[in-house]
């Protein structure tokens, strides 16, 4: 969606104020496909291709119109060499084109700075990955390597071979639990649950990617609990199986200390304890190796070939030729038969190693970051196995234990059994609010909505990344290095912007652009925002099993501290859509960074700020000093338009599901009345009838029935939106009425919106982007026109707002990340009255940011030192996401008057005066 120009504008100008609106019909015609569109496919992420890779995942859009549902795809890298690859439909248009394809190559293929997706006959791989199916199991094969899944019981893998040879086997899920607290007295009783397959299916069987997915429950004394999602992936000439690891903890908090969450398998061990091999990946290249039974450091030389050897995880040449001083008292070396890489935080880990049980542990190395890759095995083949953001989930530990056995056992632990066991009770104890009065003024004074018993963490999940290596040797410390420098920084195809843009695909945005002073102090402040985030991250240390992509959401310039421990001022889990501002930017940018840390909210906001079970299923948590501890359960958190991006950029099946999850989370209202605590809340409805937002609320659902309709193509979900859209027109006050009853039944609301009631909050939690997106697939002009009316009397003068509704202005705010709605309208109806105040609201820095008054504290490319953020006392990642919000969405809409309303600004305007200079 172009912004209309300058000569648009000059055009238009001198009839503003005496023609009718005319209000843009994206529905009703499909965007041409630019010529080069074939020219822009994907590109890796950070830049350069990988040296090596195993095997991709991505997704592409198409503009509507220009694919057929089941047209086949044939990618191209350089000089035109054709690329193996596996395709799949991801979305539709409303005419039944294809909107988003998921494509897959193969391990190491399309290593070309960019690669060209086209309608036609697919490559085949050299040795195709395929599926084999009995009764009791599946058989995933790819070239010398299988992988042997059972349908039911304890294994997850049954074994694995390469070249017939068992590297692997009864891999399994482990959890370990106990029922008191860590540092209370009293007798502690422990348990051990083992993961057990309940169900299995076979999503893909290749012949680029094999996909299964496993579900099942932990079991022992008696129970089943911790329901777990597995996802297994195997790539054609790849040498490793990758695991998507979910679960969901559906116990009690009070009782259900986990003091270890893991994965556990075996590596048959055949060689010589001398020809044995250990291995861990330390900080950066870094390569911590040796022999079971070490050859090095004796008092009496083996030789230098042998020595060589081991240390390069070779098999040595054989007792014959050893020096004799040495062959002799082999059985005099001890040795060891089990090791540990703990990272109880995310600054240090040490690895300890001991010969076996009953004697004691040696301490080893102590660094800093361990990239969580392992290895066990001997030089005629082993076992890699490791963890993704190993450091950056601590606290977690590798484990190898009975090496010196006929079978080595390796573990992966996502929560180490070093650590204090894993507490999820609530941290305080009410204070006295017993009654909904109580709990309002204690939300006066520390943001918090504490409700009893509604702060538990029932409900809540989290997905980790394990990948698993069969291999035919002990890899060496080169290429070892090379795969945990693939872990720290994955290797990733992604679309390009310009690909991106060229689809018309999520709404408004528009690439970089610095071609102007101005534009370019905007962009430099949008980056120096990101920069700033990412840094805290780490000077912060924002990491942790829980806590790990999730940013806070307001600093304390008193204490030089982010506000972590006053109640809604915490966490922020989603409030006022970073996530959404995050991945606007890496779509208009494509840079690295920016993906990554997007990557890591969506992982932590669609599972840890979600309830997936239990009453309160499909709702997410609001803002707090536990993520799941405010007893506010809404809609606006578990939002699929947080996950949307993710989801069609990557494939990726376990947000997929999040997605689907919610299509029927209204349902939930029938147990949680998000009004309960205002006065003169409504007590009961009709069976069937809810109490819902049309922002907050109405506007996420939404998303969800819009990303379900363009993934399957039912209409059912459509039907459902331009039910909720007709009944919202028809009102009285439209948009201005804020929502009211709900019939879930048919989707339509019941009520006559007489009565203004708006919200700050109403367009913040990702209403703007949804229809920005339904309006390019669904023409409803009476809808449309009631959203543009709201769009711009929400920040209209006081006496346009009362004139436009009856009402006095009451309940508005965030002025500046508003501006983006008065664009949007002004876009729409060509106003450029409107968009010079768009940009004039957005340049008052009125409830944001404002532009030229922050400050960053360090610059990117300096250490992350700690220091007090004095020159920018009341940030908040509120003004931060919806500053960066209207910024990216008023230079898509009416960037082309930005220097004249910057121009056009006041004195009293500072911060528009202050664009020249460089902040950052």
């Amino acid at each position: 969606m172009d912004p209309f120009n300058r000569r648009d504008f000059l055009r238009t100008a001198a009839l503003a104020g005496a023609v009718a609106p005319i209000a843009v019909q994206a529905a009703q015609a499909a965007p041409k496909s630019p010529a080069n569109l074939d020219a822009e496919g994907v590109r890796w992420l950070d830049g350069a291709p990988p040296a090596a890779h195993e095997g991709q995942t991505f997704g592409l859009p198409w503009p509507r119109g220009a694919q057929k549902a089941k047209a086949t795809f044939a990618i191209t890298g350089a000089n035109g060499e054709a690329v193996p690859v596996q395709t799949w439909p991801l979305a539709y248009w409303p005419d039944g084109s294809l909107k988003w394809t998921g494509h897959a190559i193969p391990a190491d293929a399309g290593r070309a700075e960019t690669l060209k997706i086209v309608a036609g006959k697919p490559a085949a791989p050299a040795a195709a990955v395929s599926v084999r199916e009995t009764a009791d199991a599946v058989e995933i094969i790819s070239g010398e390597q299988s992988w042997t899944i059972p349908r039911k019981g304890a294994d997850i893998i049954a074994r694995a071979t390469v070249a017939g040879r068992e590297t692997v086997r009864n891999v399994r899920l482990v959890a370990l639990t106990q029922d008191k607290p860590d540092f209370e007295s009293g007798p502690v009783a422990e348990t051990r649950f083992e993961g057990e397959i309940e169900s299995l299916v076979v999503e893909q069987k290749g012949p680029v990617r094999a996909v299964v997915k496993l579900e099942g429950k932990h079991r022992g004394a008696g129970r089943a609990w911790l329901p777990f999602t597995l996802r297994l992936y195997v790539y054609a000439g790849g040498r490793s199986l990758r695991i998507m690891h979910s679960f969901v903890f559906d116990g009690d908090e009070n009782r259900d200390f986990i003091r270890g969450l893991g994965l556990v398998g075996q590596a048959p061990m055949t060689d010589p304890l001398y020809d044995r091999h250990v291995r861990f990946a330390g900080e950066n290249d870094g390569v911590w190796g040796e022999g079971i039974r070490p050859l090095t450091g004796l008092r009496r030389d083996p030789g230098k070939a042998w020595r060589d050897a081991q240390v390069a995880g070779q098999k040595t040449p054989g007792l014959e030729g050893m020096a004799p001083t040495v062959s002799k008292r082999l059985d005099l070396i001890p040795a060891w038969g089990d090791f540990t890489l703990s990272q109880p935080n995310s600054d240090g880990f040490s690895i300890k190693k001991r010969t076996k049980p009953g004697h004691g542990w040696i301490d080893a190395i102590t660094s800093g970051r361990a990239t969580g890759l392992g290895y066990i095995g001997g030089a005629s083949g082993g076992v890699a196995f490791a963890m993704t953001d190993f450091w950056k989930r601590c606290p977690t530990r590798l484990d190898i234990r009975n090496a010196h056995t006929e079978a080595a056992e390796f573990t992966i632990w996502l929560w180490s059994p070093d650590a204090a066991a894993m507490d999820l009770r609530f941290y305080h104890d009410g204070l006295g609010m017993n009654d909904h009065p109580a709990e309002r003024e204690g939300l006066e004074i520390t943001y918090e909505d504490y409700e009893k018993n509604w702060g538990r963490p029932l409900g809540i999940a989290r997905t980790n990344e394990i990948t698993l290596w069969a291999l035919p040797s002990t890899p060496s410390r080169t290429d070892f290095a090379a795969m945990a420098a693939r872990l720290r920084e994955t290797p990733r195809l992604v679309a390009t912007p310009a690909r991106l843009k060229a689809a018309q695909v999520f709404g408004d945005w528009s690439l970089v652009d610095r071609s102007t002073p101005t534009r370019r102090a905007l962009e430099d402040q949008n980056d120096g925002l990101l920069a700033f985030y990412m840094l805290d991250v780490e000077q912060h240390r924002w990491y942790g099993f829980w806590n790990h992509g999730d940013v806070m959401h307001t600093y304390d310039s008193d204490r030089h501290v982010w506000r972590y421990d006053i109640g809604g001022f915490a966490w922020a889990n989603s409030e006022l859509s970073p996530d959404l501002w995050l991945w606007l930017s890496f779509v208009r940018s494509g840079r690295a960074d920016v993906f990554r840390l997007a990557e890591a909210m969506t992982r932590h906001t669609g599972e840890v700020d979600v309830c997936h079970i239990g009453p309160y299923r499909g709702l997410g948590t609001r803002h707090g000093v536990q993520h799941w501890a405010d007893s506010s359960k809404q809609p606006r958190v578990s939002n699929a338009a947080y996950r949307r991006y993710y989801y069609y950029l990557t494939a990726d099946e376990r947000v997929g599901d999040l997605m689907h999850a919610l299509i029927d989370s209204d349902e939930s209202l029938t147990r949680v009345d998000i009004g309960r605590k205002l006065p003169g809340a409504q007590p009961s409805r009709p069976p069937g009838v809810v109490d819902m937002g049309f922002g907050t609320s109405w506007s996420a659902f939404a998303a969800a029935w819009l990303t379900e309709w363009e993934r399957t193509g039912d209409k059912h979900w459509r039907d459902r939106i331009v039910a909720g859209m007709d009944t919202i027109a028809a009102m009285k006050q439209q948009w201005f009425a804020g929502g009211t009853d709900f019939d879930l039944k048919t989707g339509r609301f019941l009520g006559k919106g007489e009565t203004v009631s708006v919200s700050h909050l109403n367009a913040v939690f990702g209403a703007v982007e949804v229809h920005s997106e339904l309006f390019q697939l669904i023409d409803n002009p009476r809808y449309r026109e009631a959203w543009l009316d709201y769009c711009q009397f929400y920040n209209a003068s006081d006496a346009e707002f009362r004139a436009k509704t009856g009402a006095p202005a009451k309940g508005r705010n965030l002025k500046e990340g508003h501006s983006r709605l008065t664009a949007y309208a002004a876009f729409h109806r060509k106003d450029p009255a409107l968009a010079q105040r768009a940009w004039r609201e957005y340049f008052s820095g009125d409830a944001g940011l404002g532009v030229g008054t922050i400050a960053s504290k360090r610059r990117v490319e300096g250490p992350a030192v700690i220091e007090p953020m004095e020159e920018i006392p009341r940030i908040s990642t509120n003004a931060s996401s919806q500053w960066g919000l209207a910024t990216i969405q008023n230079l898509a809409l009416i960037g082309d008057v930005l220097e004249e309303a910057r121009a056009n600004l006041p004195v009293a305007g500072k911060r528009g005066q202050d664009l020249g200079k460089d902040t950052f």
